[in-house]
């Protein structure tokens, strides 16, 4: 085969064409992922009213709420989630189209994120119509999904400025929040299951939580080489526990300052690791480019 032909065979994902067969299950990988998604945003307008049921913060006894416990985000905080369904909503969109059918990258991660939203409006349908250790469940479940959805994109370079957004970011944002939002719910579960006596150490408590999140946080920007989105999700909700422990009840001067330091560090850490990421690839090219034109010379 010429480089030509090998080329033009390898365009469309960086695998040669006769790997990627155009077949009937890569367009049934495009049609969950749509319903995946619809099902998704259908769960969450019954999760916030528009459909009749009982908004989020007002089920479970009030535990889902801002002011539930000292590690539970401001209320502007969940805006987010429309970011989230935003990005998911073009990422349904844009995955439909014949030229991202039999991409080797849209079939590692496709079918997984289909799993993420699935789960999502699972989380919401079991806040709404089951018990509060069983959205404890379904938001650890939702967590495990996107963190192994976002090694596999790691693990493959995004090829375009589609999959740098519309996957990369959209599957980071949902991770960097769902990280957060499993915190928060597992502790609001612990504040409804352990002695009352332990609520005088709620202060300590949460900021030992946050620091597990700082490691964690951490270990995210060191695998994905600095990747932003998550650690952009997951400072926003880290900003919004500052400002509601310092505004609203519970009060929390400890809570706030260890959730300020939080944000700190995760944003200093993907910083760094971006900054040598981006320098060794810098200093690759440079000798790749310094090899090419000492064969040519």
């Amino acid at each position: 085969m010429s480089t030509t032909a090998r080329h033009a065979s390898t365009s469309r994902g960086g695998a040669p064409a006769s790997d990627r067969p155009d077949t009937g299950r890569d367009l049934i990988r495009q049609i969950a992922v749509v319903s995946a998604v619809c099902f998704m945003i259908v769960a969450a307008m019954v999760g916030t009213g528009l459909l009749g049921g009982t908004n989020v913060r007002d089920l479970q006894g009030g535990a889902l709420d801002a002011d539930a416990t000292v590690l539970a985000p401001g209320t502007p905080a969940f805006s987010i989630w429309s970011v989230i369904y935003l990005f998911m909503v073009g990422y349904a969109v844009w995955q439909a189209s014949p030229r991202q059918r039999d991409r080797p990258r849209q079939r590692a991660a496709g079918w997984w994120i289909a799993l993420t939203a699935v789960l999502n409006g699972g989380w919401l349908l079991a806040a709404q119509f089951t018990t509060l250790p069983l959205t404890v469940v379904a938001i650890v479940l939702l967590l495990a999904a996107l963190g192994w959805t976002f090694r596999i994109l790691v693990r493959r370079r995004p090829a375009s400025v589609g999959d740098r957004v519309l996957m990369d970011a959209t599957v980071g944002l949902h991770l960097g929040w769902v990280s957060l939002a499993t915190v928060a719910d597992i502790t609001a579960w612990l504040s409804r299951t352990v002695p009352e006596s332990w609520g005088a150490q709620a202060d300590v408590w949460g900021v030992a939580v946050l620091v597990v999140v700082a490691a964690v946080g951490v270990g995210v920007a060191a695998f994905s080489r600095g990747r932003p989105s998550p650690i952009l999700a997951l400072s926003w909700g880290l900003a919004w526990i500052a400002i509601a422990r310092t505004t609203d009840q519970p009060h929390s001067t400890p809570v706030a300052i260890a959730a300020v330091l939080v944000i700190v560090v995760v944003v200093a850490a993907a910083a760094v690791v971006a900054w040598r990421a981006n320098g060794r690839e810098t200093r690759g090219l440079v000798r790749r480019s310094r090899r090419s034109l000492s064969r040519a010379a």
